[in-house]
């Protein structure tokens, strides 16, 4: 008579691919690729149009500097909360991770609110000069990245809201972080080379 083997105990479950990292990275990377671009091509046209602000820069612009400095600040503000948010997720902290996730996205409206406003002020005269086809384009493409990037923190909130996320799984919020961060420091070279070195 046969003896009854005992039962193998189960496998355990393979890693699970890290797909939203993955492909964040990659968004990332393409982003870079982008922006090096548009900015290439701004600091080129800008020599070739003789490299100083009196030839480059149209009289009728009017630069509003305290805007989008505060922009910057804002921005940078904010990735300390989004980090905050990274933090109180893998601590088990749910509501801070709610506070910092809203906060940001808070940052990130008041961050587009200035952008709008210093834009409006700017007068730019898209059809009158190339110095103005240069700003608008690398500025409403950043424009666009904020917007999405905002759009991606609040998509991993309402996941989070939901109990997608936890002290063990939180990789979405983790690559709406690097997503952030990403943005943030696209606006810091925007803001260097758009409204520094003008």
């Amino acid at each position: 008579m046969a003896t009854p083997m005992a039962a193998l105990p189960a496998a355990p479950a393979p890693p699970r691919p890290r797909l939203l990292m993955i492909a964040t990275a990659l968004a990332v990377g393409a982003a870079t690729m982008l922006f090096g671009g548009l900015l290439g091509i701004y600091l080129n046209v800008r020599e070739a149009a003789g490299g100083t602000t009196a030839e480059w820069v149209p009289s009728s612009i009017t630069f509003p500097e305290i805007a989008v400095n505060t922009v910057a600040i804002t921005l940078v503000c904010s990735v300390v909360i989004i980090h905050w948010a990274l933090w109180a997720i893998g601590n088990g902290d749910r509501r801070n991770t709610y506070i910092a996730l809203g906060l940001t996205i808070v940052l990130g409206f008041a961050a587009l609110n200035a952008l709008a406003f210093s834009f409006n002020q700017m007068h730019l005269a898209v059809r009158d000069n190339v110095y103005s086809v240069m700003v608008a384009t690398v500025g409403g493409t950043f424009l666009v990245l904020l917007v999405g990037a905002m759009v991606f923190i609040g998509l991993m909130t309402f996941r989070t809201l939901g109990g997608r996320y936890s002290t063990k799984e939180h990789e979405g919020i983790a690559a709406a972080t690097l997503f952030w961060d990403f943005t943030v420091v696209v606006y810091l070279a925007v803001w260097y080379f758009l409204f520094v070195l003008k």
